[in-house]
């Protein structure tokens, strides 16, 4: 090999092993950050229902002002329960029934608890309608609606917080655990396109975002406002 072909062919080499140096940790870098975006569905559904327990806190809110006889804002309860009809009962719980309860079913594993969840799914759907039918100043202001729309408001809470906790730390985990890692990352993806499909490219995080708004009109969005005095 002639002395400049030679060099030529140093500086080469020299070139692309510096573009494997640069390129190598970039690329693993972003491989990782794809790693980190990429959530499974069970995780994607306890995420979905941290943003269920936001609204259960704004629930709460509504009722302490209904019982104090402060300014209730029912706009803000009903924009919440339409939040719950069509992101939580009209996706989340879909999912739910669509994918995992049938296979665990199908299984013969925890089929009590998938009944008494779909169970739960019905009359939560229930409690919606009233909630978003009575969240108006009128109906607060006529004691028979207003006592209904209490109500609706205390059984949904107190049927949602256990609802979740058990799907979180029994079903979700034992769903992930029939499954391969294939089939699973496939539900994922599937879980991500219907979300985005339903809800725009934001999805989720949109949702999050109008959740936030209802916080703060009730004055609930610092997290510090819920730190017992000492």
């Amino acid at each position: 090999m002639e002395t400049s072909d030679r060099r030529n062919f140093l500086v080469g080499t020299v070139i692309g092993a510096t573009g494997l140096l640069l390129n190598g940790p970039i690329a693993l870098a972003k491989e990782d950050e794809k790693k980190e975006e990429d959530v499974g569905p069970a995780e994607d559904l306890m995420r979905e229902h941290g943003g269920l327990n936001r609204i259960l806190l704004i629930y709460e809110e509504g009722l302490r002002r209904i019982r104090g006889n402060e300014d209730v804002q029912p706009d803000v309860l009903k924009k919440s329960a339409t939040i719950i009809r069509t992101f939580i009962e009209n996706y989340h719980e879909k999912l739910e029934e669509e994918f995992i309860f049938p296979r665990m079913r199908r299984a013969g594993k925890l089929a009590e608890l998938v009944d008494v969840l779909e169970k739960q799914h019905k009359a939560g759907r229930k409690l919606t309608a009233t909630i978003e039918k009575l969240s108006t100043q009128a109906a607060i202001k006529h004691d028979s609606d207003k006592r209904k729309l209490m109500g609706a408001l205390e059984a949904f809470i107190r049927m949602y917080r256990p609802h979740e906790s058990r799907e979180d730390t029994i079903l979700f985990p034992e769903f992930h655990k029939m499954m391969s890692e294939k089939e699973y990352d496939e539900l994922g993806e599937q879980f991500e396109d219907r979300e985005h499909k339903l809800f725009g490219k934001e999805g989720f995080e949109g949702v999050v975002v109008q959740i936030e708004n209802l916080e703060k009109t009730y004055d609930i969005y610092d997290l510090s406002k819920f730190t017992p005095a000492t």
